[in-house]
């Protein structure tokens, strides 16, 4: 998908912002952008395509594979689109952004033969917001590395995209086992409302207590289904939402250190920067010179 030009039919094209762009020895590509409001044609290419909602809630319509899909897309919320499918998207506002990963058919058809099944057979699921916290912790994980110029070498990229193609088959494709939903979940509505009210409250002091009553549940409860379903403790969770937002700001604008602190939560510009090297291994001064560079 990211190798393709869309079309609005005979409005002005509006370009997408491309915050970043890459591609591996795989063939996969990666980018990290932003669409416009307003209508986008794509066709359908011969890759399986991820587009992980990364940022604030935005409003979506999709139209694809003959269904029309309407939700609003929190951050982490998978679209899983099969090869050669076409699809029109409609943005309802400005939050529509996203890691996109292309797999091509050839690595998905490799990984299943030598996994012992027969390729031809394997169909890939139509999947619109879903959840699935360890494609997630993949997908971004392999972004961040190359982000970073690979310093974990070669076979440690590599190596993820073989997990991630590993997890689509296993989890979204026809050889998937039935899904059992417990009650006892945080899931569906929910988990968006709880997701959706952490990313608008980026900057401010959130509590326990606070999320716990967007969810309808006792702080305890909260605790224990939040990590059921997000793989990750609540505060674990907002330091890297906060982490993520400060990367991507320290990579757009003019936004001194102090600024950028105090529009992702931390309460001073060196708690950013230890959170930062914690998590990166570099200073913030260093990831905005390697974008200023680019």
């Amino acid at each position: 998908m990211p190798a393709k030009q869309p079309s609005r039919g005979n409005l002005p094209l509006e370009t997408p912002q491309i915050f970043s762009q890459a591609e591996t020895a795989h063939g996969v590509i990666l980018q990290l952008r932003q669409d416009p409001i307003g209508p986008l044609d794509l066709p359908g290419v011969d890759s399986t395509v991820l587009c992980v909602h990364v940022g604030p809630a935005a409003k979506l319509s999709c139209r694809r594979d003959g269904r029309q899909y309407n939700g609003t897309a929190v951050h982490g919320d998978i679209d899983i689109i099969p090869a050669y499918t076409p699809s029109r998207w409609v943005a309802h506002d400005h939050n529509d952004r996203n890691l996109i990963l292309s797999l091509p058919q050839s690595l998905i058809h490799t990984l299943a033969e030598q996994a012992g099944h027969n390729s031809s057979r394997i169909e890939i699921r139509n999947r619109f917001q879903t959840r699935d916290p360890e494609l997630e912790l993949i997908a971004n994980t392999i972004h961040r590395e190359i982000d970073a110029g690979r310093p974990s070498g070669r076979l440690y990229t590599e190596g993820l995209i073989v997990a991630m193609t590993s997890r689509l088959l296993s989890q979204h494709s026809s050889l998937a086992p039935p899904t059992r939903i417990s009650s006892a979940t945080l899931s569906g509505h929910r988990l968006k409302q709880v997701l959706s009210f952490i990313e608008d409250q980026l900057a401010e002091d959130l509590s326990l207590d606070q999320i716990a009553s967007v969810a309808g549940l006792s702080p305890s409860h909260l605790k224990t289904l939040f990590r059921q379903a997000m793989g990750v403790p609540v505060h674990q969770y907002v330091i890297q939402r906060r982490i993520e937002h400060a990367r991507l700001l320290l990579t757009q604008n003019n936004l001194t250190m102090a600024e950028i602190a105090a529009a992702t939560g931390f309460s001073h510009q060196s708690h950013l920067a230890r959170h930062i090297r914690r998590a990166t291994g570099v200073p913030p001064a260093i990831i905005r010179r390697r974008f200023a560079a680019d």
